[in-house]
């Protein structure tokens, strides 16, 4: 295949590779064949090293994807750009710290050090788990806060704000604030006037009140507020009053907060001694210090500074990214790429101001930077922009569309800032235009989608392109379903089935309040101190009317086979073993149960938690929806479905843009947090604890109710939300609603029929072949086992260890537990896909070495099962296969073990063999060969595998040790 040409806008970005740059890259410009086609011009001039060169990502798999880019463009391979950085900010700045950092939190007032085996904390779950284990003992350590503890709802929202005060760049020392940090505390007050002046003009020249006043026509109600509060005919002003006076916005804006931030900053830097002293550090932490580091060491910001810097997605960049990507520039060759209508993670603390006001901000902050040292190489910036504005992906009408859902209110009385003449005008190179742009509406919406996807699956009004270029009848795996939620998704995917619909999930699942959590639960209270409870479950699923159950609680008489599962768990010494028995039991298998027992088992051994105190874990999981990620397959010819966040990046031929109802998308605003921190008003609290009065109270803030009036909720995210959902299809976009659509749905130029649904069942026959020719995904059958429900425990118990993880005996003390197994497991697979990840130990290291010397494809973590007749009776036995290494006629399965012993290598021959027979169906012309890798000491064991009989065998045992 020929290589493409650029086109002049491209061009112009790929040989202007000096001076500082910025670049609008609408959806579907070819922003990535642009960017490493500049990336391989710049680093195959003989005076420039890719070491010379950061590129920054925003996720780990575009890092990935450059590399493999880059090197169709440039005159390295990709073994010499493995080092290259090429990389995530998150990754870059542990590069950093584990390069320079030793010393970094010194800077900030901490005696504690960064060292090599300093751990980055990733699960989100586990850092909650964390913090409110370092929050519990803070509290004890400081009565003199006790009045905020009073008032918090949770202390997860101290986290929280500690996180966005973070990617602000606004950072505790021991004893005060770093630089300026404490200004931004304190807010902005011309800022904020200006924001209560535009609320606070009388509208219709004058003859009607002003906006902030007519919201005040509430105040007061269903609230309480201290005495000093004004009542509210004070505040707004007497009968006939436009607006309110100018001195409330003074009065509003200046407050005593000293006591709310030395108890932010308390909790702050204690929570940072906390993470160093327990070796760890969150991605937020990361780059606190990375920034600390460059700002306050002249040495290690020379030898980390690069001549040329490139950031890619620049619209997903926080304050202190951006600030933290100047500190790295050695020149200013500067060059920033992304499109700000885009701009969707500001729950993660992205700033859509780095791109819309990037040359102003680009001044400012390398001023500030500057303000005491020469440390940023800018002087008086003007960067040039490039627009892209050609789009390979979508057709003309789609086009139009979504520069018309970039204007659109989202809601009754939303005033659109943006005009169409800030949107960037793309043109399409779309083979054809035979775009569908409709509307469907019903009660029984999630009917109503799938109904609508069955008509046009298969139907030449919705052609779609194929490989040859020409229009062809679209397929189930054309179709990609977006909601603006997870939950819409997942309540489609549960009626999907009802019809055995071929329709996989890709988002987050509330994991604890899944059928397996709550089994899981159930058994750790039997196991625990809530017998009851946790019988009341069990005894239910096993069919047993209420009145029965009541009468088996009373008298303490539980069923026999039951009393004896509860037996053999009290038995296991570890939670994971509890767990994993537990999930076989009851046929659990797949990605939930998977995702489940990783998580129970690491917050477990991530933290001191007790039993009892992971029993209350999952219990506010429950209360909260806790969401992890979790991938349904369904086959390649399958509908998608998707949030739109999950979705960004990725193209469709045909998006149903499905949900689209009121309070759903927008989605209605949640309870927000006692503290916060917001520009330009700093930091505020919306709840107080006082003993004023007669009785001591909670109050709300008064303040708060005005200021967040003059600060209203601003819909341009949901706006840039839509756009990106738009902009994912190619040929056509389908919007669905219910009984009450949208305003989006009713302003946009589209129209919306009433449909009768009518899903027609579906027989699927065979199971669809997975993405790799030799995964099979689990066909229809009641019995469901894992490699694990094969083994025999036992072995794990008596050693001291447990399958895929290290010993907790004496060999190693970095090899014990299930943590570092998975440790060693998700290093291993980031590695061989190409990630830029450095070994942090031993095991590590002896994973490079046999990965390196592998010269086949190799494939990761990929899903086997196989099905297997017993008696008569249909059972499949999944899991997931380590590493699989395809030569052009050998099939090798490795699978990576931490042990230090051979002890467990009998039982990790049943999960081999699995492996073995599904391989060796699917590679007949190949030769298939299973080993075991031992991570503690490099060597391979090769596994003979058990006959199909024998593996029978073991599925009649398993099956009988829980009977």
């Amino acid at each position: 295949m020929s290589e493409p040409t650029p086109n002049d806008a491209q061009r112009e970005l790929i040989e202007s590779t000096e001076g500082p740059y910025l670049v609008d890259a609408g959806p579907g410009t070819g922003k990535t064949f642009a960017v490493t086609r500049r990336y391989g011009r710049i680093v195959d001039r003989p005076d420039v090293e890719p070491d010379d060169v950061l590129l920054a990502t925003f996720t780990r798999s575009a890092a990935t994807e450059m590399k493999e880019r880059i090197v169709d463009h440039s005159a390295y391979d990709l073994r010499e750009l493995a080092d290259a950085p090429i990389r995530t900010f998150h990754s870059h700045c542990h590069e950093l710290l584990r390069e320079h950092g030793f010393a970094a939190p010194t800077h900030l007032g901490l005696d504690e050090r960064i060292t090599g085996s300093t751990r980055i904390l990733e699960d989100e779950l586990i850092e909650a788990e964390r913090f409110r284990e370092f929050f519990g003992g803070f509290r004890d350590d400081h009565p003199e806060h006790a009045d905020f503890y009073r008032a918090l709802s949770a202390p997860g929202e101290l986290l929280d704000l500690i996180e966005e005060l973070a990617s602000k760049g606004i950072f505790p020392t021991a004893d005060g604030w770093y630089r300026n940090g404490e200004a931004h505390l304190d807010g902005d007050f011309a800022a904020f006037e200006d924001r209560f002046d535009d609320v606070n003009r009388p509208r219709n020249d004058g003859r009607k009140q002003s906006k902030l006043r007519g919201d005040l026509s509430g105040f007061g109600r269903d609230k309480a507020y201290r005495p000093d509060a004004p009542s509210k005919s004070t505040l707004r002003g007497g009968r006939g009053t436009k607006r309110l006076d100018d001195d409330v916005a003074r009065q509003v804006f200046y407050e005593d907060r000293s006591a709310l931030k030395a108890f932010v900053h308390d909790v702050y830097v204690e929570y940072l001694r906390f993470a160093l002293r327990r070796n760890y550090l969150s991605f937020s932490f990361l780059q606190l210090f990375a920034f600390v580091l460059l700002c306050e060491d002249e040495r290690a910001r020379e030898a980390a500074s690069f001549e040329y810097v490139m950031v890619d997605e620049f619209q997903d960049t926080s304050e202190v990214q951006f600030k933290l990507a100047l500190l790295l520039s050695g020149s200013d060759n500067f060059c920033v790429v992304g499109d700000w209508k885009q701009s969707i993670y500001s729950f993660q603390y992205a700033d859509v101001r780095n791109i819309t006001e990037f040359g102003a901000r680009l001044e400012r902050f390398a001023a500030d930077l500057n303000d005491d040292a020469d440390r940023v190489p800018f002087d008086s910036p003007d960067p040039t922009t490039i627009e892209l504005r050609e789009n390979y992906r979508s057709t003309e009408s789609v086009i139009d569309l979504s520069e018309r859902a970039i204007v659109t209110p989202a809601a009754s009385g939303d005033a659109v800032d943006t005009d169409l003449d800030d949107v960037v005008e793309l043109s399409s190179n779309a083979a054809f235009d035979n775009t569908v742009v409709e509307g469907v509406r019903h009660e029984d919406e999630h009917e109503a989608v799938l109904s609508k996807v069955q008509e046009i699956v298969g139907d030449n009004d919705y052609a779609v392109e194929g490989e040859d270029g020409e229009p062809r009848p679209p397929e189930y795996g054309d179709v990609a379903v977006f909601t603006r939620t997870r939950d819409y998704g997942r309540e489609l995917l549960d009626v999907a089935d009802e019809y055995d619909f071929p329709l996989a999930y890709d988002g987050g699942i509330e994991l604890f309040r899944t059928d397996p959590a709550k089994l899981l639960l159930a058994w750790l209270r039997i196991l625990e101190s809530d017998a009851d409870r946790g019988w009341a479950v069990v005894l239910e699923r096993i069919g047993y009317a209420f009145d029965e159950i009541d009468r088996l609680l009373e008298t303490g008489s539980y069923p026999a086979e039951p009393a004896a599962f509860r037996d053999e768990l009290c038995e296991l010494a570890s939670v994971g073993a509890v767990a994993r028995r537990v999930l076989d039991r009851y046929g659990f298998t797949g990605d939930v149960a998977d995702v489940l027992l990783h998580t129970v088992q690491s917050v477990h051994d991530s933290t001191t938690a007790t039993r009892g105190e992971l029993i209350r874990h999952i219990e506010r999981g429950v209360e909260t929806g806790s969401t992890v990620d979790v991938r349904a397959t369904a086959g390649d010819d399958a509908v998608t479905v998707q949030t739109i966040h999950t979705a960004k990046g990725l193209e469709y031929p045909i998006v149903v843009m499905a949900n689209m109802n009121a309070g759903r998308f927008p989605a209605r605003s949640g309870r927000s947090s006692v503290i916060q921190y917001r520009d330009p008003v700093g930091l505020r609290q919306r709840k107080l604890y006082s003993e004023e009065a007669e009785h001591p109270h909670v109050y709300d803030s008064w303040r708060h109710d005005v200021i967040r009036r003059c600060l209203p909720r601003a819909y341009d995210e949901e706006r840039r939300l839509l756009y990106v959902a738009v902009t994912r299809a190619e040929s056509h976009v389908v919007f669905a609603a219910g009984e009450d659509p949208n305003t989006f749905l009713e302003e946009l130029p589209v129209a919306v029929e009433e449909i009768e649904p009518d899903v027609e069942p579906l027989d699927r026959g065979e199971p669809a072949d997975a993405e790799l020719p030799f995964a099979v995904t689990a066909p229809d059958g009641p019995i469901g086992h894992t490699p694990h429900s094969l083994m025999d425990e036992s072995v794990f118990e008596q050693s001291g260890e447990r399958p895929e993880t290290g010993p907790e005996a004496e060999p190693e003390p970095e090899t014990r537990g299930m943590d570092f197994g998975s440790r060693v497991h998700d290093f291993a697979e980031a590695y061989a896909l190409g990630d830029d990840v450095t070994p942090s130990n031993d095991h590590e290291r002896r994973i490079v070495e046999l990965l390196d010397g592998l010269s086949g494809e190799k494939h990761v973590e990929e899903p086997v099962t196989l099905p297997i007749d017993v008696d008569g009776r249909r059972v499949t036995v999944s899991g997931i296969a380590d590493l699989v290494h395809e030569t052009a006629d050998r099939i090798e399965v490795i699978d990576y073990k931490t042990d230090a012993t051979r002890r467990a290598e009998s039982e990790y021959r049943k999960q081999l063999s699995v492996y073995y027979h599904v391989l060796d169906e699917w590679f007949a012309d190949k030769q298939v060969e299973t080993s075991l890798f031992y991570t503690s000491d490099g060597t391979r064991e090769r596994i003979e595998p058990h006959l199909t009989e024998e593996l029978r065998a073991f599925v009649r045992a398993a099956e009988s040790a829980t009977e």
